[in-house]
């Protein structure tokens, strides 16, 4: 089915080069999922590419709403494509909201700039949103906003493509996912199992014996946390590795990613399966959240 995207979107060419369908509306008589995107990441058109190629790739129509907080900087403006949120100004309806990750690990959270209108996006989310998908940094910071769940900083960082263990096969979004699946890793940080709230009904949906937890849901903040990067291209973890290296950053090869870890070769998109699953899925959730939505202003 098509992705609808904004009008001059580097992203669409990049889609569309790929066989994927692009519209720039709606069809007008098919239900459409509204899913925004709040993206954080340093590279705004390879991170809503990624996205935008799983969603796409699903029998659900999406249109998909760029958004950055309000006091959101970087180095390179993303443009008047993306829409600013903030206390004040936030978004129509919404079916859905990924949370992208963003490179603050060392950071407090506090001390980001933003951090106040996340901190607010992610509340009026819990109650205003089918479902929120935050992803890697931002799960870490949903997790410490909604229940003061404080990261770890880990020796070193983990990167590479790691076995996760499905461990509720009854929840919705890991429907249909084979029960040992690979899943990019990389990040500086972690929490640990001990010290998560489980009492206020989180549930782990999966994670693996070298990389920790990988996939969290809450259902009373319709939220699921996920640490790890199943929208990752397959040459995402290999062009990080060169860039850290570059920078003169310590850092050793991801693991068992590269074929005899060899930088010349092509790493195989092993997770690329999984990751459509677990975000058709996810679709089907809002679907369904949506058509109870219409169902109740119908009523």
């Amino acid at each position: 089915m098509p992705i609808i995207l904004p009008e001059r979107l580097p992203a669409a060419t990049l889609l569309r080069n790929e066989g994927i369908e692009v519209r720039h509306r709606s069809p007008p008589s098919s239900p459409t999922l509204r899913v925004g995107l709040l993206n954080l990441m340093p590279d705004k058109t390879r991170t809503v590419t990624q996205f935008a190629r799983l969603l796409g790739a699903s029998r659900h129509n999406v249109e998909l709403v760029l958004a950055l907080p309000r006091s959101y900087r970087s180095a390179h403006e993303p443009g008047p494509l993306y829409e600013r949120w903030s206390e004040t100004s936030l978004p129509r309806r919404l079916d859905g909201l990924i949370v992208t990750g963003a490179p603050l690990e060392h950071l407090a959270f506090e001390n980001v700039s933003y951090w106040r209108e996340l901190s607010y996006i992610c509340n009026w989310a819990a109650i205003n949103v089918g479902s929120t998908l935050y992803i890697c940094w931002a799960a870490f910071a949903a997790l410490y906003i909604f229940h003061g769940v404080r990261k770890h900083l880990r020796p070193h960082k983990v990167s590479g493509v790691f076995q996760q263990q499905v461990t509720d096969t009854r929840q919705p979004l890991t429907a249909g996912i084979e029960a040992n699946f690979p899943c990019p890793v990389s990040r500086y940080v972690e929490v640990r199992s001990c010290g998560l709230p489980w009492r206020r009904g989180l549930i782990c949906l999966a994670q693996s014996s070298q990389s920790g937890l990988c996939l969290i849901a809450d259902p009373a903040r319709n939220a699921h946390y996920m640490f790890d990067h199943l929208e990752y291209d397959a040459d995402t973890l290999k062009l990080e590795y060169l860039r850290d290296r570059a920078r003169g950053v310590d850092t050793t090869l991801p693991m068992n990613y590269l074929p005899n870890d060899d930088l010349s070769k092509p790493p195989p998109l092993a997770w690329r399966r999984s990751a459509e699953r677990l975000f058709a899925n996810w679709l089907t959730i809002l679907m369904l959240y949506a058509q109870g939505a219409a169902n109740r202003s119908a009523a």
